[in-house]
């Protein structure tokens, strides 16, 4: 099975499914010398892990990361990175019922079809349980931007029909700590107040919401990306589109920039203190393929959940007709962990960038 490896430079592979024994990350390229604070990359991991609040599933994880190598005295060696999480609280006998039926919306079907044979407990590699490896990963990414500046900030905007209104970005440590005050985590306090109970109204009549997420990225130089096929917001994208539940990418002005004119959607430039900025960022930070220096803005849209708690038409294996319900711990909305998630594949997309920006530099 392809498709389970991310990056060109700074690189992970993925392994494990939902109810397997443990799932893990190996990370080959991080640069030697950068400082492995493993306290965060737990914090990092404590954010996406399921029974946190009522709103999550209530599958009991604690989500504790092994590193197993490429670390020595708390640095990184140049090696590469193993990290492993084991499974705690899996129940395969929630998945019994579903063992010859296909989920509407699940990736039982086409993952049976596709390689004949499926692990339908909790849908195994295909489960949105294999991206805490990527949070994991994406944590020794962030500390590695960090050393550069360069800062990701991530929240919930939306849940259903629920929109936060536009923030002042100008601080982002001060919206990270009102995103992490409420547990949809939704930098607007009112708006979050609003989500939450939207969320378990849902939630008590067996259904699911989707919603949407707004990214930041601070501090990137100019000059990251390429012309073409590997275009920055083009493998941001990807990273986005590869998250479970994702179906839809936008960045800067989005598809509201398809309503505008050319006069009002260009970015004009100015020189500022001796740095080349724009008055506006429509172009999100990247203006062909490659970035500009200006913020990096996207939004990533959810789906909701496909499991529900209520009776759903689908068919078996065999062809034929049945019903199917939900049973088991499932999220009610999947934005409220997946901001971690978001924020860790950005990461990991800028740091492989800035190591080929780096490279081609250095060979100049």
């Amino acid at each position: 099975m392809a498709g389970n490896t991310f990056g060109d430079i700074f690189k992970i592979s993925t392994f494990g499914e939902s109810h397997g024994a443990a799932i893990g990350v190996i990370l080959d390229g991080c640069p030697p010398l950068v400082e492995i604070d493993e306290e965060f990359i737990q914090s990092e991991l404590d954010k996406r892990r399921p029974g946190q609040s009522k709103i999550t599933t209530q599958r009991k994880e604690s989500d504790t990361a092994q590193i197993l190598s490429g670390v020595f005295e708390g640095k990184s060696t140049g090696t590469p990175i193993a990290i492993v999480i084991p499974n705690e609280d899996q129940r395969s006998k929630d998945y019994s019922h579903i063992q010859d039926k296909f989920r509407p919306s699940h990736a039982d079907y086409t993952y049976q079809t596709k390689y004949g044979i499926r692990d339908y407990r909790g849908g195994g590699r295909s489960s949105a349980r294999e991206t805490a490896a990527r949070v994991a990963a994406g944590a020794i990414a962030k500390l590695f931007l960090k050393q550069r500046g360069i800062e990701i900030f991530a929240h919930v905007s939306g849940v259903g029909k629920l929109e936060a209104p536009n923030l002042d970005t100008s601080d982002l440590q001060q919206l990270l700590e009102q995103r992490e005050s409420n547990i949809v985590r939704c930098a607007d306090p009112a708006t979050a107040a609003e989500m939450t109970e939207f969320i378990d109204q849902v939630r008590k009549s067996g259904d699911t919401v989707g919603g949407r997420i707004n990214t930041i990225i601070r501090n990137v130089p100019v000059g990251l990306g390429e012309p073409v096929f590997d275009k920055l917001h083009a493998d941001l994208a990807k990273a986005m589109m590869s998250i479970n539940a994702v179906h839809g990418f936008e960045y800067g002005s989005g598809f509201d920039g398809s309503q505008m004119l050319g006069s009002e959607h260009n970015d004009i430039f100015v020189n500022q203190d001796s740095k080349i900025k724009t008055l506006t960022n429509f172009s999100g930070g990247i203006q062909g393929g490659i970035s500009n220096g200006m913020d990096i803005t996207f939004k990533t849209a959810f789906k909701p959940v496909a499991t529900i708690m209520r009776d759903q038409a689908t068919i078996n294996e065999q062809g034929d007709d049945t019903t199917i319900s939900g049973k088991g711990r499932h999220d009610p909305c999947v934005v409220p962990r997946a901001v971690i998630i978001v924020e860790a594949m950005a990461a990991l997309v800028i740091a492989d960038h800035l190591l080929k920006y780096e490279a081609y530099h250095n060979a100049k």
